[in-house]
């Protein structure tokens, strides 16, 4: 009987060990957004699909074809399916997707995604999420975009509400919503969204590091070696708060009249600002090392946004060797150690703003002790582990999905997620 047991435990031990791994999988992506565009969602977009074909895995991307796109050159693993598209009001450059679900329909039913995850809003992701609840296909979504806060910078405010509803509908209708932050998934929460789970963000560590500083950049914008660099990174336009960037700077200078202000980025804003701050330096969008070098030439990071979901900039800023402004908020209230790689001031408290980048930049001590931890504080963010996580995430959706398909199909709802299983 001894034996016998013995037998039965080692077959047992063997048939656990050699267990099949799991499938690589093939992942349709829906977004209205996406690299080489320019902005934080198309970059994280971007890194994701990236990840996911360094690890075996097949990409469909269903987006909207931009304006003045050029031919993408074809990636193994990676299909592209282009719909038709609108401008986004004040981001000429963008474009919302038209509805697109029985041609979404048609595609799935020939051939069958593991999952679908919607990425953005826009007409084309609700499109997306009904098609793959018509065939019955696991749906996850990401929450990248206060669009219902968007709304009173330009100008549509009483529209705000149903713009609340129609995101919190759709977002429910999947199994998963992916979050950047855990205050933000608390105030989803609060607001009735449900399967929610949390989804950090990485920062590409080997491109934005402070050995990428130039001095030759900083002579171009004028400045000396030990003059104050104030930097601005992202889109120049309403929603990112740029009048505190603004009031900031003028109150630096106030005291430090050598201390200059470089914009990097471009956007609608760009005029009225170059009109506001003649003297400040505009470099216009940069990319890849040139952006690198730009962000570590600068000494004190601004990022005065009230409307973020996170905020891609302040670990980039942070990685380059800079220290970091911010209000309380989005990625800087986890990322900023008040006093040790930067300084966080209560969030829309623009005095408070203003008065802090005014005691950063007339302290050179404080402000080279602030940089000199900047880089460390995020040197555990590497995109790998946002990958794998976000595979996992994709993997406990499919098996619950597939649990609801194998017991109980009366419950058309989206079924409970639970965050800590991924």
């Amino acid at each position: 009987m001894a034996i016998l047991n013995t037998v039965k435990n080692t077959q047992d031990i063997m048939v656990e060990s050699f267990s099949a791994p799991a499938h690589n999988l093939r992942v349709a992506l829906v977004t209205e957004t996406f690299a080489p565009e320019v902005n934080g969602v198309a970059m994280t977009l971007g890194r994701v699909v990236g990840g996911l074909l360094q690890r075996g895995h097949e990409v469909q991307v269903v987006r909207p074809k931009q304006s003045r796109e050029a031919g993408n050159a074809p990636q193994p693993g990676l299909d592209e399916v282009l719909s038709k598209g609108v401008p986004i009001p004040n981001y000429p450059d963008l474009h919302f997707g038209l509805p697109f679900g029985n041609r979404l329909l048609k595609l799935w039913q020939q051939r069958r995604p593991d999952i679908v995850h919607v990425a953005t809003e826009g007409p084309l992701g609700w499109s997306a999420v009904t098609a793959a609840r018509k065939l019955r296909l696991p749906v996850t979504s990401s929450f990248h975009t206060n669009f219902d806060n968007y709304a009173q910078h330009y100008g549509i405010g009483l529209i705000r509400a149903p713009i609340e509803a129609y995101l919190r509908k759709l977002h429910n209708r999947t199994r998963a919503t992916m979050v950047p932050t855990q205050a933000l998934m608390q105030q989803l929460q609060a607001r009735g969204y449900r399967n929610l789970t949390l989804m950090s963000r990485g920062v590409a560590i080997e491109q934005f590091r402070p050995l990428a500083r130039s001095e030759a950049l900083r002579e171009r914008w004028g400045v000396a070696p030990h003059d104050v660099v104030l930097l601005y990174v992202g889109r120049l336009a309403k929603e990112k708060n740029l009048g505190t960037v603004l009031a900031t700077c003028s109150a630096v200078q106030a005291r430090l009249p050598r201390a200059k202000m470089v914009f990097v980025g471009d956007g609608p804003m760009r005029k009225a600002l170059q009109e506001a701050c003649p003297q400040a330096v505009f470099c216009g969008l940069q990319a890849g090392e040139d952006l690198a070098a730009h962000y570590a030439s600068g000494d004190l990071f601004l990022f005065p946004s009230v409307t973020e979901t996170y905020g891609n900039v302040v670990p980039e800023a942070l990685a380059s060797g800079l220290a970091v402004l911010s209000y309380a908020h989005a990625a800087a209230a986890n990322l900023i150690r008040d006093g040790r790689n930067g300084a966080l001031v209560p969030l829309g408290d623009e005095l408070a703003f203003v008065h802090a980048g005014v005691a950063l930049a007339s302290d050179p001590h404080q402000l080279q002790a602030l940089r000199s931890h900047a880089a460390a504080s995020v040197a555990h963010m590497g995109w790998d582990t946002v990958f794998d996580n976000f595979i996992l995430t994709l993997r406990t959706a499919i098996a619950g999905h597939e649990e609801d398909l194998s017991g109980r199909r009366g419950d058309d709802k989206a079924a409970q997620f639970n965050p800590t299983s991924a």
